[in-house]
């Protein structure tokens, strides 16, 4: 997706007053589009995983038992730590704190996206971990059970696009 096109997504939305804004002109800056693979070799940014070619892999979490839920910092440098554990690319991240309490939110990727919903009040926390092409969304779990300190993580797995 172009970052214009990304950018046409959210116009007109509204930005509630709790959200977490980010410099979008920075962030232009930085998500530079990326380079072309090589015409002898073209890129689908399509994902193997034990053999089945699909679209990606969406990893479905819930975290029982999770502390920190309600930190919107903390959630914030968690997302970023599973991006640079998946070896992602970051390109826009969201949050928004919920009152009294809860924050939700999506780290927008090249490789699609991490969004999270907390509950802290039950201590639970539902994640999807949706990643293409090379990207390794498992290596998200660990992160995440570390950073909330889950006593119970329950991990779906689906295979998107495997008729593609």
């Amino acid at each position: 997706m172009s970052q214009r096109a990304l950018l046409r997504s959210v116009k007109g939305l509204g930005i509630p007053s709790t959200a977490r804004k980010e410099d979008r002109k920075a962030k232009l800056k930085v998500a530079a589009p990326l380079p072309a693979a090589p015409a002898e070799q073209p890129s689908d940014h399509f994902a193997v995983r034990n053999g089945v070619r699909c679209a990606g892999v969406h990893l479905i979490v819930d975290l029982c038992g999770a502390e920190r839920l309600d930190d919107i910092d903390h959630i914030e440098a968690t997302l970023r730590r599973c991006v640079a554990a998946a070896r992602a690319t970051l390109l826009h991240i969201h949050l928004h704190h919920f009152q009294p309490s809860g924050v939700s939110g999506v780290a927008v990727l090249a490789e699609s996206h991490i969004s999270i919903h907390t509950w802290p009040e039950a201590g639970y926390a539902a994640l999807d971990v949706f990643m293409c092409g090379s990207a390794d969304p498992d290596a998200c779990i660990p992160v995440l059970r570390e950073a909330f300190s889950a006593k119970e993580v329950v991990v779906d797995e689906l295979l998107r696009g495997k008729q593609a």
